[in-house]
């Protein structure tokens, strides 16, 4: 890794994965410098789980644009800190930019916040922030006082599940107030989110996730009618300055329909709503947010509005997108914090696709015939990126990995959409 130490700056990115890959790829295209993606040290699992799925996903591996190293404690929220101060020593005549993938590392860095910043570059919002932004519950009453549309609602602790009544019509959602809390619990039926279409189904799955170690509130939420291509993403990024820089919306074309990962986009196209962006950049700037801002929505057909469900303390998992149409996520950071540029506020308005499919299997797993359509013209017209295939990053033993994934990619959502009419 001795290159790494001749680089200006080195960024570090916590968690391997396709959004570890989309910051390392941004990074790369903007400056041709390579991040190191780091994981805690853990062991190896089967020859199965190391290539589709393992402690370091196929994204990161066999790449030339960012080297990977384990880091031990990583995981250890008491030892998180030392185990981080550690890592900077090994550069520590370098500036070092500190990014994650996940919400459990986010809230980490930002409850440390005032002891890592001496080491690192944090593009994140402060701890006083977190603490009323840290759950759904918290956010919904800042929608509440900003005027933004979320679903119909019902939250409820373990203390007064029993009694829970819905003030309205079933199927709807159940989800945990705290992400951070849930990941971390396990019990046989668990999912990320539970789709429920009865009173004797909701209690039931209640009633096993409070036998889990998960304590925290629960979100009973309506269900939005509609297919993925009603749900939006929003990524944000905003300045030191407690300004909106950057904002980029996208429809979700597809997302990943397996019960484990529900909610987890496959592929996107960028799109453009003013309005929507406005009154979003006018809640992050009033309440003094900082760095980046990851939004979860979906369009109501009934109202016309759209329904937020979340807001992450980071960039998107799929958030490459924003870079692959023409707006480098990264390149913001970097103009940001090391070069001190005034950046002007940027609402992207070009269309591209990105996608973690290739086309012809996400051709098959589209739903809507319209946005099909337009997905296959920018297919045609060079405005499609995939997540993982990188002409700069494509050595023999890449190439013939990521064409494996392909095909298991393809068998695995033949099982849920391609062969669901028989």
């Amino acid at each position: 890794m001795s290159y790494l130490h001749q680089q200006p700056f080195l960024p570090i990115v916590i968690q391997s994965g396709q959004h570890a890959y989309g910051v390392a790829r941004s990074f790369y295209e903007a400056y041709h410098i390579k991040s190191l993606v780091i994981e805690p040290a853990r062991k190896a699992g089967n020859f199965r789980s190391l290539i589709f799925s393992g402690s370091r996903g196929i994204a990161t591996q066999n790449s030339g644009i960012l080297d990977f190293q384990y880091v031990e404690h990583l995981d250890d929220p008491s030892r998180f800190v030392q185990a981080l101060i550690m890592l900077s020593k090994q550069f520590q005549h370098q500036r070092l930019i500190l990014l994650v993938c996940d919400c459990f590392y986010a809230e980490l860095i930002i409850e440390n916040k005032e002891v890592l910043e001496k080491y690192f570059i944090l593009p994140y919002i402060d701890q006083i922030l977190l603490k009323k932004v840290q759950t759904k519950e918290k956010f919904y009453q800042l929608c509440d006082m900003y005027k933004l549309k979320y679903p119909k609602t019902v939250t409820i602790t373990k203390e007064q599940h029993a009694n829970c009544v819905i003030p309205f019509h079933y199927p709807i959602i159940i989800k945990p107030s705290n992400s951070v809390a849930y990941t971390s619990c396990s019990f046989p039926e668990k999912k990320k989110i539970f789709l429920v279409q009865n009173d004797k189904e909701m209690r039931q799955i209640v009633r096993c996730i409070y036998r889990s170690s998960y304590q925290d509130t629960l979100i009973l939420q309506e269900f939005i009618p509609g297919d993925d291509s009603l749900i939006r993403v929003l990524d944000v990024y905003v300045g030191r300055d407690k300004t909106v820089k950057l904002m980029c919306l996208s429809t979700k074309l597809f997302e990943d329909p397996s019960p484990q990962n529900k909610g987890i986009s496959l592929a996107v196209m960028t799109d453009y709503d003013e309005r929507l962006m406005d009154m979003i950049r006018h809640l992050l700037e009033d309440i003094g947010y900082s760095g980046f801002a990851n939004f979860d929505m979906k369009y109501d057909p009934r109202d016309g509005e759209y329904k937020l469900f979340e807001m992450n303390l980071r960039a998107g998992s799929s958030s490459y997108y924003v870079t692959a149409s023409g707006h480098n996520l990264m390149q913001y950071v970097v103009d940001d914090h090391l070069f001190h540029i005034q950046l002007e506020r940027t609402y992207v308005q070009t269309k591209h696709l990105w996608s973690l499919l290739p086309p012809k299997t996400l051709y098959k797993c589209m739903e809507n015939e319209k946005l099909k359509i337009e997905a296959k013209r920018l297919v045609k017209q060079g405005r499609y990126t995939n997540a993982l295939f990188y002409k700069e990053d494509m050595s023999i033993k890449r190439w013939i990995k990521l064409k494996l994934y392909n095909g298991y990619l393809h068998v695995k959502h033949r099982k849920y959409f391609i062969d669901r009419d028989g």
